[in-house]
């Protein structure tokens, strides 16, 4: 008959003291502590019933965790056991689970999808994705598990949003079905719930709406000698002029380095990390320069070679909304009588005139799209030729556009 060992008090387990080597004293059914030469350890000693083997677990140190917290923790383990549950592989599962459970909080799971997209989407677009789920989405289920959410409640607040901004609700909806498949694929939940959506009837159709341009002669001319007269600042002015010859994106155009120009060889190049068509072409975008976009380029030097930015204002980049505010205060803000014009309209209007006049200049369509750093073709055709180099049929392009836009001024 086995020797019945006498528990512990709490008075013994204070008096403990370490010696040479360390020692263990028993309290019995499993448990026993471990006296060390700086700490106590409450170690459970048990007969696993899954892998018929003892096995050791650890309860924390003394005074920590108390006589009586380890007595009620060999209790819930002895419970565990007598039910055939292995007590360390279920705390094992438990923490996976835990894990698993803070990785499929929504936030967490939206700061993943962001971060994951963050290197291919332009740095305007990635702002304006954050921004949008940060100022209307998290606040309505940060604190969820995205398994818990429910279409239902993805399809209310698509309806909200649709009865403010329609295109922004649209946008929302591809952005919640492209999260749901990231979260499905990583096993945050197992349905995405954004399919369950009818579309049609949450989303109104949309409305189609083109970017205003300018594009009649009479309105365009007026347009080209107010930016030219333009007197608000320097900067302002410069980008105005230099959007009318080289049609960049708004976001390229107000971020323009002095690193990309390349004064010798009449170009600028800008990384393609920096371009929002990512994957168009695996190389950089390079643009010719004409003699006036250089004259303008140069003017400019003067006021801001020794700064990073091209277009200076107020110790950075100017504002990607100032040069579209600068023509509102011109007059170009009508667009029932055709005068509206944003900083993004001047590459619709070269590209609308450059096909409007393909006789003058007789370049091709692939030289009119890259010019604007647009894909041409699908993807298999874009793997073959995407080697291809228009450069020169872009700068007989682009010196026609410039020649244009100088045949209008005045005086």
């Amino acid at each position: 008959m086995p020797r019945k060992v006498p528990p512990l008090t709490d008075m013994q387990v204070k008096k403990l003291k370490p010696q040479e080597k360390p020692y263990i004293v028993t309290d019995g059914q499993g448990l026993r502590l471990l006296i060390l030469t700086d700490k106590k350890v409450w170690e459970f000693i048990y007969e696993s019933p899954t892998e018929h083997k003892r096995r050791k677990t650890t309860f924390g140190t003394y005074p920590q965790t108390s006589l009586l917290e380890a007595r009620e923790q060999r209790e819930t383990y002895l419970k565990m056991i007598r039910k055939g549950i292995d007590p360390i592989d279920q705390k094992r599962t438990q923490k996976i689970e835990d894990q698993k459970v803070h990785e499929s909080n929504f936030q967490n799971v939206v700061n993943g999808w962001l971060q994951a997209q963050e290197y291919r989407l332009g740095k305007e677009t990635f702002k304006r994705k954050q921004a949008l789920f940060e100022n209307f989405v998290m606040p309505v289920f940060q604190e969820r598990n995205i398994a818990d959410i429910t279409h239902k409640e993805i399809a209310i607040l698509l309806e909200v949003k649709a009865q403010q901004h329609p295109e922004t609700a649209r946008r929302m909806y591809q952005y919640f079905d492209d999260l749901w498949r990231y979260a499905c694929s990583r096993e945050y939940c197992e349905v995405n719930v954004i399919a369950n959506i009818h579309k049609r009837s949450t989303l109104p159709t949309p409305k189609v709406k083109h970017y205003p341009i300018i594009t009649e002669p009479k309105p365009l001319k007026e347009l080209i000698n107010a930016i030219y007269r333009y007197s608000g600042h320097v900067s302002i002015k410069n980008a105005l002029k230099f959007v009318l010859h080289v049609p960049l994106r708004a976001s390229n155009l107000v971020t323009l380095k002095w690193a990309y120009i390349d004064f010798e060889n009449r170009s600028l190049t800008i990384p393609r990390a920096e371009m929002k068509s990512k994957n168009a072409d695996p190389r950089d975008f390079t643009l010719p320069l004409t003699h006036e976009a250089i004259a303008i380029l140069k003017e400019q030097y003067l006021f801001t070679s020794h700064l990073e930015y091209v277009f200076h204002l107020n110790g950075s980049h100017i504002n990607k909304e100032s040069p579209t505010m600068a023509l509102k205060r011109l007059g170009f803000n009508d667009e029932v009588n055709g005068r509206k014009q944003t900083v993004h309209s001047f590459r619709g209007t070269f590209r609308s005139l450059a096909d409007t006049y393909q006789r003058e200049h007789n370049c091709s369509y692939e030289a009119k799209e890259k010019a604007l750093d647009h894909a041409v073709g699908g993807k298999t055709e874009r793997a073959y030729n995407h080697k291809a180099d228009h450069f020169k049929e872009i700068t007989i392009l682009l010196n026609w556009w410039s020649g244009y836009v100088l045949a209008m001024m005045e005086g």
